[in-house]
């Protein structure tokens, strides 16, 4: 349950201020973790296995304390203290206390750890979800948000701490991993206010950039108020995701409610893309158009179809705008300074972002 490492710090600490070695053995009587350079990891103690079958909570052995450490009604572990004096006595009870209550913290984030991630996948009946959260403190009716945080290097157990290092509130904030590349945070907000849910947003994206050193992308699912609906708000940030990538591609922060066609494009059949594209452009490609023409494009979109404003921003003259919209109404029948066309090619290019985004993830899985 507890990581060797905690366990080894935790009685490394406590030498260093106490002057005593200790030894903390597991349930079949090997060395788990010590301070003695004499004693290794794995070492079997055979007195200790008696100590284990005995009916004693405590004995002291060849010069040393011994004592149990239960997890319920099984032994987790037997910590051992140097001394056979009262003061040994004394330290060994204080620190068996603190090994046991770290079991018992860590036992507590690993059930909640749990519930969350069955919670996510709809893995709950839905009585279930209501039974375990009362047991174990995890409030119903509050607003929650599930934020998807993608970082490009595999993550480590680093980006998972300064996550719950940014959110410290393990009762109303709950972290965990999806993968070896994924964290999501299950935030409690305090309203669905948008600027109160980007403020998280650029918060860990901002401190994950700094501090993890990896390109970070985070997705935003959309705010619900109950438990059971929290999985949907991560189906929500996953779909939030994958759509920001195709489509934002300047951006690193993407929110589900703020997806808008992509959404819809994102779940078109590619026989259907492929015949869209095929009616608009004959046998071009969008990306057959040279980048002046599509940055010309992009711009008139930018600046809602305004020919006056996009000709300024482009430093270029009105009539070398107009003369290149001509060329395009030449070659693919659309003036895009008629709304109806503009939006065809704005779809036509959000279209061709797609399939090119589904081909290169088609290529990556072979």
């Amino acid at each position: 349950m507890i990581s060797n490492q905690i366990l080894q710090n935790t009685i490394d600490g406590i030498k260093a201020i106490t002057r005593r070695e200790y030894c903390i053995l597991d349930a079949e009587a090997k060395i788990v973790v010590t301070t003695d350079s004499d004693r290794v990891a794995g070492e079997y103690v055979p007195q200790v296995e008696a100590f284990i079958n005995s009916q004693a909570d405590s004995q002291e052995m060849q010069g040393s304390h011994y004592f149990k450490i239960y997890d319920e009604y099984l032994v987790e572990y037997v910590l051992s203290v140097t001394g056979a004096d009262d003061e040994a006595y004394k330290l060994g009870k204080i620190v068996a206390f603190q090994v046991k209550s770290l079991l018992v913290a860590y036992k507590e984030r690993f059930d909640r750890d749990n519930f969350i991630k069955n919670l996510l996948l709809d893995n709950l009946l839905l009585v279930d979800i209501y039974t375990r959260a009362k047991k174990l403190h995890i409030k119903n009716n509050v607003q929650r948000v599930v934020y998807l945080i993608e970082c490009n290097e595999k993550k480590d157990s680093s980006t998972s701490d300064i996550l719950r290092n940014i959110f410290p509130d393990k009762t109303k904030d709950f972290v965990t991993a999806v993968d070896e590349k994924n964290m999501i945070l299950v935030k409690e907000v305090n309203s669905d206010d948008p600027a109160e849910i980007e403020g998280y947003a650029k918060m860990i994206y901002d401190t994950l950039s700094a501090e993890a050193m990896s390109k970070v992308y985070v997705a935003v699912g959309a705010v619900v108020n109950d438990l059971k609906d929290v999985s949907n708000s991560y189906k929500e940030a996953n779909m939030a995701l994958e759509v920001g990538k195709i489509f934002n591609c300047e951006g690193h922060i993407s929110h589900y409610s703020k997806l808008g066609i992509g959404r819809i494009i994102y779940q078109l059949p590619l026989s259907l893309c492929k015949l869209f594209i095929k009616e608009v452009l004959k046998d071009k490609r969008v990306d057959s158009f040279d980048e002046e023409t599509l940055m010309t494009v992009n711009k008139f979109f930018e600046n809602s179809l305004n020919v006056s404003e996009t000709s300024r921003q482009l430093y270029i003259h009105r009539n070398t705008l107009v003369y290149r919209l001509d060329k395009l109404l030449k070659t693919t029948g659309l003036d895009l300074r008629e709304f109806d066309d503009a939006i065809v090619f704005k779809i036509t290019i959000m279209v061709s972002q797609y399939m090119d985004y589904m081909e290169k993830q088609s290529q990556n899985r072979l």
